[in-house]
């Protein structure tokens, strides 16, 4: 095998992203297709998943309309995949909500609760019933689970989110461990501050809370980031691609942070 070949998922790859039809997850699907992966998405919004078709980048990507957070919608996105896939060699756990942003003592408890449900048991939820497939998958199956440098550092103000993030490496570490005898690897990725829309949001909504401009807050987050740049969604794909090629075979049980070495949040 060439040197190159190693760092080349195999063609033929069948991949599930969730929350696939926009931001990171649509780029991160968009990349296994250019790469010859066979891809399905499920997303929350009729509206990304209908641009797919718009697009020639990802005409070939297949969808289901559905909330991670319902067990029924998550059935039918099963379904959806054992049709349209036949199978499953690679389930990348990507959907999730940015959460509320506010001190604890102020928090809506009904934001808390989404914010698990969506982050952290949909996880649980797609890992359980991809399991029997990714156990079938003829070079080993791969979960590639999104946690975020929130899941490494402490985060003032957004604790639903750093909290469901913490616990994504917690689930990683443990399924590596128990499904490594059955030849699935699973690792996270910790995106840090990513540019685009999402991220924007979350600057403007800490400002708010902060009481400082929306320029003055993306300074501040620049400054705790070593190489001092926000990360590009690509970078994130990548790092993806890498860990279904032969070169990332041997990686397990690992929360690798794709964020510039985001110091502090």
């Amino acid at each position: 095998m060439t040197a190159s070949n190693w760092l080349k998922p195999h063609d033929g790859l069948r991949v599930l992203v969730t929350g696939g039809a926009s931001g990171i997850g649509l780029v991160i699907a968009k990349a296994f297709a250019e790469y010859g992966a066979r891809v399905h998405v499920c997303d929350v919004s009729a509206d990304a998943i209908a641009a797919l078709d718009a697009h020639a980048a990802t005409r070939a990507i297949t969808a289901t309309l559905a909330d991670v957070a319902d067990r029924d919608a998550v059935a039918r996105v099963f379904a959806d995949v054992e049709r349209t896939l036949g199978g499953l060699d690679v389930l990348v756990n990507n959907a999730g909500i940015a959460g509320p942003t506010g001190g604890i003592d102020a928090l809506d408890e009904t934001q808390w609760t989404q914010t698990v449900d969506i982050n952290l048991n949909a996880q649980f939820a797609f890992a359980r019933q991809a399991v029997p497939m990714l156990r079938e998958a003829p070079r080993g199956g791969a979960i590639i689970a999104m946690s975020s440098v929130a899941g490494r550092l402490g985060y003032a103000y957004r604790t639903p989110y750093a909290a469901t993030k913490w616990a994504v490496v917690g689930l990683v570490k443990s399924l590596a461990i128990e499904l490594g005898p059955h030849g699935i690897r699973v690792n996270a990725i910790q995106p840090g501050i990513v540019r685009g829309p999402r991220m924007e949001r979350v600057i403007a909504a800490r400002a708010e809370r902060l009481g400082l401009s929306y320029e003055a807050m993306e300074a501040r987050y620049l400054e705790t980031i070593s190489l001092r740049r926000m990360t590009d969604p690509e970078e994130i794909a990548a790092t993806a691609l890498f860990l279904c090629s032969p070169g990332g075979w041997g990686i397990s049980g690992q929360a690798i942070s794709v964020c510039g070495n985001v110091e502090v949040l």
